[in-house]
């Protein structure tokens, strides 16, 4: 019993030092792309990341435009946006102000709006 209290003393103190976000969650989020032929070369923001499939890790805090290209087919850009993540402001709140500051300098509490891209590419006309 004694472990217990000392471990949920433990736990409350971090929260109320730390955002609720950046304790659980984190300011980054996975991103799985696909595509349909598969092997597009896959661009975020200009930025060339691999072939497809591919799964990346980008900030949540931070909107992306992802491009697919491959010889042959036309290009497909697809936008990712994000949000924030409404039962995170409110176990922050709840904790107080201080997980509140540290949610939002980080972006902790952002989320992005899709976890999964596929992009079906349409062959170019010759």
């Amino acid at each position: 019993m004694k472990k217990l209290l000392t471990v949920l003393i433990l736990v409350s103190f971090v929260v109320s030092f730390t955002g609720c976000a950046a304790i659980f969650k984190g300011s980054n989020s996975k991103l799985n792309l696909s595509s349909d032929p598969s092997g597009a070369k896959v661009y975020v923001n200009g930025n060339y990341y691999g072939k497809t499939p591919i799964r990346i890790l980008l900030k949540s805090n931070q909107t992306y435009t992802i491009e697919f290209r491959k010889e042959g087919y036309k290009t497909v850009t697809q936008n990712i946006t994000n949000h924030v993540g409404a039962g995170w402001i409110v176990l922050d709140v709840i904790a107080g102000l201080v997980p509140v500051i540290i949610d939002a300098a980080t972006g902790s509490w952002y989320e992005l709006d899709q976890k999964n891209v596929n992009a079906l590419l349409e062959k170019q006309q010759p």
